[in-house]
């Protein structure tokens, strides 16, 4: 879960630096890394939520 927000960051952050479009795609990455984190989560708790 940390590492698909790490992942964003860096990304995004990269992407900023060689585009020139800084701070945009940072955020733009950082979210969908935050979104990612969320969907994993929901998919953990669906899961344990069917265990029982």
């Amino acid at each position: 879960m940390a590492s698909s927000v790490f992942v964003g960051v860096m990304l995004g952050k990269y992407l900023d630096g060689f585009l020139g479009t800084s701070p945009w795609l940072l955020l733009i990455f950082s979210l969908l890394g935050v979104g990612a984190a969320i969907r994993v989560l929901f998919n953990i708790s669906k899961d344990q939520k069917d265990e029982k």
